[in-house]
């Protein structure tokens, strides 16, 4: 087995999609019960719309054009939530889904394009209908299984008034797991390790600060990471999470302080407070300069070990939080802008679904709206952007494990210096309403005389006097700069 603080090489190079199940795709080949809402009727709390993991097999095509070539889902397993974090079965896939068959279709389908995946694990609380709980419901006091859940008295108000046990948020709904419970545990590590058997190739652990005790999560990586060693393991972990990545634990976090910086600084003076106040409990969101920006970034590289910097999941939002477009006022630019960032920096990226096309939406359950696949209602324009920085990324191994070095920052303007080898990229954003001509220092990094291509399709670049010149970069625009030799 590789030494603790390895993490899996293609995280490192990996570009996510997360993907809400009941909502990014519904086959019409997938038989479901009756009683499932219109796909473009108005959302409802707890509604079903119906999308299916067939669906997503057929979408794999569009995934792939994106530039895609991993896969996060939210929860699959049976549940009666649409959101699926109220597991009744953690070893079967939600019918409604498409069961288990159609999963590991997706799996196979999946893998043959070099497509991994990644399952949402929510092993701090199940739902009232899982077998142990259930149990105890039937049988109070003189149930076998008393002790994996904690009961505080009887008869159980699991339905109506103040619940007497544990749950999460004193939600009767999600009662928690005892996991001080030896038999707890190895029940939760079996799932965990039976899903990686059956080629699974991660997973992302849902409100793991909820199970405060190191060891469980140090038990956890090992009898995960035994059957594969490329596992993937990211925590939901909103704050700084250096006790996490100390190669022990987890390979990396879901970077919300990375969704904190580029909303203050590309949102700066788009930002819609209504929608930022309290994001996963993080607080205020500071707004930022390009310094401030280009040190706060360069912070959440260096806090951590390298392998883990370079296995954060750097996301703009998710199912938690507001749409980032939402969150910015539906700036456009500025998401395109700081989507350019995420897939120019350090660790993988993650798009969360629809955001390509410019969907919006608020706090849930706005932010969970059906993928909606008339293409007329798409902004081709910013998918197109949004493909052309994946498929860069894709192309230039600098982009995904160079070095980050920040040799520019004033104001509203930034250019970066990624590196690796003999490799060299510079990668330049105005994040201004006006047009700069750049007049970068370059300091020693590159020879006067040298000329650049922008592989967005710019004008380019020369280095003159060890300043970058000859180039205007217009409002909320970015350059991505390759020597040419």
């Amino acid at each position: 087995m590789p030494e603790l603080t390895y993490t899996p090489d293609w995280v490192k190079n990996a570009i996510f999609y997360q993907i809400f199940p009941d909502r990014f795709a519904k086959s019409d080949f997938l038989e479901k019960p009756t009683h499932i809402e219109p796909w473009d009727s108005p959302l409802t709390r707890n509604g079903f719309k119906g999308g299916d993991l067939q669906g997503v097999i057929e979408k794999l095509d569009y995934l792939q054009d994106l530039g895609i070539t991993a896969l996060y889902f939210n929860p699959i397993f049976m549940s009666a939530a649409n959101h699926r974090y109220h597991t009744y079965d953690y070893y079967q896939v939600d019918p409604i889904l498409g069961g288990n068959r159609v999963f590991f279709s997706l799996l196979k389908e999946a893998h043959r394009r070099n497509m991994r995946i990644i399952l949402d694990g929510v092993f701090n609380h199940a739902s009232r209908g899982f077998f142990q709980f259930n149990h105890i419901l039937e049988n109070n006091e003189k149930s076998p299984y008393l002790d994996w859940f904690k009961v505080y008295g009887f008869p159980m108000n699991a339905y109506q008034g103040k619940p007497n046990y544990s749950c999460w948020w004193n939600l009767p709904a999600l009662p928690q797991f005892n996991t001080d419970n030896p038999q707890v545990r190895q029940f939760l590590y079996g799932v965990a390790q039976h899903w990686i058997e059956q080629g699974v190739d991660g997973w992302r652990l849902d409100v793991p600060f909820e199970i405060d005790d190191e060891s469980f999560w140090r038990q956890f990586r090992l009898v995960t990471k035994s059957p594969n060693p490329d596992a993937y393991l990211v925590g939901e972990i909103p704050s700084e999470a250096q006790e996490w990545l100390q190669g022990d634990m987890f390979d990396g976090v879901m970077n919300y302080q990375f969704t904190a910086a580029c909303v203050g600084f590309f949102g700066a003076h788009n930002r819609d407070e209504t929608m930022i106040s309290g994001i996963m409990g993080l607080p205020e969101v500071p707004s930022l300069d390009a310094a401030g920006f280009a040190q706060r970034t360069r912070e959440l590289l260096e806090i951590y070990p390298k392998q883990n910097a370079l296995a954060q999941l750097n996301l703009m939002d998710s199912h938690d939080i507001p749409r980032f477009l939402s969150m910015v006022s539906g700036n456009k630019d500025a998401f395109r802008l700081a989507t350019l960032f995420q897939m120019t920096y350090p660790g993988a990226p993650c798009i969360y679904y629809g955001n390509e096309i410019g969907m919006m939406g608020g706090r849930e359950p706005e932010n969970r709206a059906t993928f909606p696949w008339d293409e007329s209602l798409w902004d081709q324009d910013l998918r197109k952007a949004i493909k052309t920085f994946a498929h860069i990324r894709n192309a230039q191994p600098a982009l995904r494990t160079g070095e980050f070095h920040p040799i520019y920052a004033e104001g509203r303007h930034l250019a970066i210096l990624r590196h690796l080898g003999p490799d060299q990229l510079l990668v330049v954003f105005n994040a201004d309403s006006t047009g700069w001509e750049l007049n970068i220092p370059l300091g020693e990094h590159f020879e006067t005389g040298i000329e650049f291509e922008d592989l967005l399709g710019g004008v380019g670049a020369v280095a003159e006097d060890a300043h970058l010149r000859k180039c205007t970069l217009s409002p909320w625009q970015g350059a991505i700069l390759k020597p040419l030799t």
